[in-house]
């Protein structure tokens, strides 16, 4: 028989809590097959946002009511992604805590695709707000899921952009995949109703096999919670007294409700005023969407340059400059659009990267105010503006067309007149909004240097209270802490 083990000195456990905060790097392969479950998001997200509304209101019949069965179901939806990220946060099962998640989410999603996509002519708005809500409660459930493990799997700063930089690559090849689908049914001369239900089909057989390739690659690492007490109500509308913290707040929505708006209108715009069938519309979208890969790196590069919030105003200001070009361009002519097309997709995935990047910097200025992480609760406060822009994208443009009288049913015939609105709503409402979420960067005071000091400070802090916590396991008795650097 072995004794009990020896004490560690203070040194060596040190050490070895050190390494215990450092999981070992995933390799590539790893990386790309966790991030295959990112796929069917961002194919679905755009799909939603552009193919569905005139699948639903041209193609099945349900007309402008489908803008508001749209507009209803995603405010329904905003409080389900923080409800959910608390109850994953509990989650404790031999399978691990992300994994029963994503298990679960799957067949639920799969059956509100098929009920979405091969839905047959006639349905009513209710059939689509009930299908709509499970398709985005299947959704939530893999996507909350895994985006709470890709954190946990990096260990540092490089190592999270290095994930969350595959998943974003991986969305844009699922997203473009959805986008050619329709082009090909049309080569084939297939209806245009038939290129979506195609979509859905992909959609279906996505699902399950890119979770699969996740799961059986992926490992899931223990996390420790520090967390003294659940988040109350309370703790939201402090939030929002901050001054930073409505910044994100303005902006995130603002640069969602803008380009939302735009991909709610997209088909109807490119095939009425562009005068381009809609095979060559999915293409120009699909450029929008791969110039995402670029535009993400060089709005990266702009911001250690001239700062985030600088490079957000920048970004958003030519967006909009580049967005009153496309109405100018010649009728019936897809060449000339590449470029504005580009263009637009690399600004529009910049102002977003940077939304995001401001939102963690602000949570390092919060934790080192307030002692605590409320990293999760900031990200829950910009889902939930997420979401309601997302609803109030299609419900507020497709009502407009209404109110001008533009009809959304299949051969309609409209004159120059409403086809002249339809050019203006498409342009001037994504205007209005993305301009108004560099705006709300005007003035901000948390610089690059600012920041630099709140890391410094909080990483004192930081080592400080892992070398108490050390010790403290080592002999058995609680530490005193020195004073914080932050006091």
């Amino acid at each position: 028989m072995t004794g009990p083990p020896e004490a560690l000195p203070p040194e060596d456990a040190l050490a070895n809590a050190n390494s215990a905060a450092s999981p070992e790097r995933m390799s590539l392969s790893a990386v790309l097959a966790f991030a295959c479950a990112y796929m069917p998001f961002a194919a679905l997200q755009l799909s939603v946002a552009v193919q569905l509304p005139p699948f639903f209101a041209t193609q099945l019949g349900l007309g402008l009511a489908a803008g508001a069965a749209f507009g209803v179901v995603r405010l329904i939806d905003i409080p389900v992604d923080p409800a959910l990220g608390l109850m994953i946060d509990k989650t404790r099962t031999p399978l691990g805590r992300y994994r029963p998640w994503m298990l679960a989410g799957a067949p639920i999603l799969m059956l509100a695709l098929y009920m979405l996509y091969q839905a047959p002519k006639g349905i009513s708005e209710g059939y689509l707000i009930v299908w709509l809500l499970v398709v985005y409660l299947g959704m939530s459930m893999q996507l909350v899921a895994g985006n709470a493990w890709a954190s946990s799997l990096a260990p540092d700063y490089k190592a999270r952009s290095r994930i969350f930089g595959a998943m974003l690559a991986m969305g844009v090849f699922g997203t473009v995949c959805c986008l050619f689908i329709p082009v090909i049914a049309g080569r084939l001369h297939q209806a245009q109703i038939d290129g979506t239900r195609w979509v859905g089909w992909f959609l279906l057989v996505l699902v399950p096999v890119s979770a699969a390739i996740a799961l059986a690659r992926t490992p899931e690492r223990k996390l420790e919670t520090h967390r003294t007490r659940p988040f109350r109500l309370g703790d939201y509308f402090k939030l929002l007294s901050k001054e930073n913290v409505l910044r994100i707040v303005v902006a995130d929505f603002c640069v969602t409700m803008g380009p939302g708006w735009m991909a709610a209108l997209y088909i109807y715009f490119f095939e009425d005023s562009r005068q381009l069938n809609y095979s060559v519309a999915s293409l120009l979208l699909a450029l929008y969407v791969v110039a995402g890969l670029a535009g993400g790196p060089a709005t990266a590069w702009l911001a250690n340059r001239i700062s985030k919030h600088r490079a957000l105003i920048v970004s958003t200001t030519f967006y909009s400059l580049f967005l009153i070009v496309i109405p100018l361009l010649p009728r019936g002519q897809w060449l000339p659009t590449l470029l504005p097309m580009f263009l637009l997709g690399g600004l529009a995935t910049g102002f977003v990267v940077m939304v995001r990047a401001i939102t963690a910097d602000v949570a390092d200025e919060l934790r080192l105010e307030g002692g605590e992480d409320l990293t999760g609760l900031l990200y829950a406060i910009t889902s939930a503006t997420t979401k309601a822009a997302g609803a109030l994208s299609i419900f507020v443009s497709f009502w407009l067309l209404g109110v001008q009288g533009y009809s959304v049913e299949a051969n309609a015939v409209h004159t120059p007149a409403q086809i002249h609105s339809l050019e203006l709503t498409y342009i001037i409402g994504p205007i209005v909004f993305v301009m108004l979420g560099g705006a709300a960067f005007l003035g901000y005071k948390l610089s690059a240097d600012k920041h630099a000091e709140i890391r410094r400070q909080l990483d004192e802090r930081d080592a400080v209270e892992s070398e108490a916590a050390a010790l403290q396991a080592v002999t058995g008795e609680p530490h005193e802490l020195p004073a914080s650097p932050a006091s």
